[in-house]
């Protein structure tokens, strides 16, 4: 559980590193095995495109509704917690590709009915992941704008960027998280983060967990359409529609 100092650091750095392990080993390496059946049916898609893996496995709730994800979240999401989404994020060696200066809410810009509470666990799988091969870099307190930068310029997706960048970034105040295999960072859903490309011998794989308030409005817009969430903990205030509880129908 976090405390209130890591609560208090979270709301005004808008991140943090706890530096623990978030599963013990054995569920780690499911969680792990589960990643590499992913990315060895992924296609003709990237490593670092395996979006919402957990609308098509419901191996993954396992992990995305477990306590110990949810005991880590609840003070800073709140107790009503609903899982927003999740994604496997690889790293190929020597090849890939960087991520630009962006935040994630603006992507989800009009989709919901506030976005100040949402939180990213970002978890390390199979290898660390630290500056040889592209952790996540973030700037600190850059949440506190509110998200929703007007400064974006587009990029190429087919070459070494992806997301439409921020422009004007102070790179001297940027942070790298870099964490051991199994280690998790927490990052607010607004704050200004990205990565370098991944030029080591050792892939950089994560997976992202992402929940947000459920008195927060999911709202009826064309972004949402076929869009699945779970009420993860507590009660709905907002009028959601949420996908059954897989903890419920095992137990029925």
């Amino acid at each position: 559980m976090l405390t209130d100092d890591d609560v208090e650091l979270f709301r005004s750095q808008g991140y943090l590193l706890p530096h623990t392990q978030l599963f013990s080993d054995d569920k780690l390496a499911r969680l792990e095995g589960v990643f590499n059946e992913h990315l060895s049916d992924k296609g003709d898609k990237l490593s670092d495109e395996l979006d919402t893996p957990h609308f098509r496995d419901p191996r993954l709730m396992e992990f995305l509704l477990s306590d110990e994800v949810l005991d880590t979240v609840e003070p800073l999401v709140g107790p009503d917690i609903a899982l927003w989404t999740s994604h496997f994020i690889s790293k190929d060696p020597k090849v890939g590709r960087a991520t630009p200066w962006h935040e994630d809410s603006a992507y989800w810009n009009g989709r919901l009915s506030a976005y100040d509470r949402i939180v990213t666990v970002w978890l390390a799988l199979e290898n660390p992941s630290d500056r040889r091969n592209g952790c996540m870099r973030v700037i600190p307190g850059s949440h506190l704008s509110g998200g929703f930068s007007e400064n974006y310029v587009p990029t190429d997706m087919s070459v070494q960027t992806f997301h439409a960048e921020i422009t004007g970034v102070d790179e001297s105040k940027a942070v790298d998280f870099e964490l051991a295999r199994g280690e998790f960072s927490l990052h607010d859903g607004r704050i200004t983060h990205g990565a370098k490309p991944n030029t080591s011998d050792v892939r950089r794989t994560g997976y992202t967990m992402r929940y947000f308030p459920a008195s927060v409005k999911v709202l009826d817009v064309e972004q949402n359409a076929g869009w699945k969430i779970w009420l993860a903990r507590g009660r709905d205030t907002a009028g959601n529609t949420y996908e059954p509880d897989p903890r419920t129908t095992a137990s029925a």
